[in-house]
C-alpha cells in the first residue's frame, strides 16, 4: 500500500459510507473525535508539565496522563500516529465496539490522573478525555424520543389503573399494629413496697 493511499484512509473517517450504522447525528460523531483529538493533545501536554514537579504522585499522574492522551490521539485520529504501523488496525477493532465501550474507557483513563495529582493540569488534560467519554455516553443513549411519543406515553402512563390501595388506613407494612402509650416505665422510687 502507497502512502498516498494510507493517507487516504486513514483521512476518510469517521463514517464515510453512505449507510447509517446508528441513530447519531453527524456533528456529534464529529464532536466525539474532534474533542477527543484535541484533548489527548492537550493531555499530553500538561502530562509533560504535571512530570516537572517534584511530588512522585504527579510525576506518575503526568505519565499516565500522557499515556492516556496518546491512546486517545490512537483512536480518534490515527492520522496523527502515521508511523506507528498498527495503530490504525487497533482504531477499526475499537471503532466496530458500541459507544458505551468507548465511554467507559475514556472515563476510566482519565480518573487516576486526577485522583493522583488534583491541580489545573490533571483536571483540565484529563478533563478533556473524560468528556469524550461523556459524549461518547451520550452517543450510546441515542436519540430522545419524539414529543408525540413522548405524550402517548405519558397519557398511557397516567390512565394505567394503581394497584396500591389508597384508602386512609393504608400502612406500609399490612400487618402493622398500633401504636400505644402504657405508662411510665417503672423505678424504684414508683415501686410500692
Amino acid at each position: 500500500m502507497s502512502f498516498t493511499e494510507k493517507f487516504t484512509t486513514l483521512m476518510a473517517r469517521p463514517g464515510p459510507d453512505g449507510v447509517e450504522k446508528d441513530d447519531v447525528p453527524w456533528w456529534l460523531r464529529y464532536a466525539g473525535r474532534g474533542l477527543g483529538t484535541v484533548g489527548g493533545f492537550i493531555a499530553m501536554f500538561f502530562g509533560v508539565w504535571m512530570c516537572l514537579t517534584v511530588y512522585a504522585e504527579c510525576l506518575f499522574g503526568g505519565i499516565i496522563q500522557m499515556v492516556a492522551g496518546g491512546i486517545t490521539i490512537g483512536i480518534e485520529a490515527p492520522c496523527c500516529c502515521l508511523c506507528i504501523g498498527f495503530i490504525q488496525d487497533l482504531s477499526d477493532r475499537i471503532e466496530k465496539r458500541p459507544y458505551w465501550n468507548k465511554a467507559l474507557a475514556y472515563v476510566i483513563m482519565a480518573l487516576p490522573p486526577i485522583i493522583m495529582c488534583p491541580g489545573l493540569s490533571s483536571i483540565f488534560g484529563s478533563g478533556l478525555i473524560f468528556t469524550t467519554g461523556v459524549v461518547y455516553g451520550m452517543m450510546a443513549l441515542g436519540r430522545k424520543a419524539s414529543s408525540e411519543d413522548m405524550r402517548s406515553a405519558a397519557v398511557a402512563a397516567d390512565a394505567a389503573p394503581t394497584t396500591r390501595p389508597t384508602t386512609m388506613r393504608s400502612n406500609l407494612v399490612a400487618n402493622a399494629q398500633p401504636i400505644s402509650f402504657t405508662g411510665a416505665p417503672l423505678s424504684d422510687s414508683n415501686v410500692k413496697k
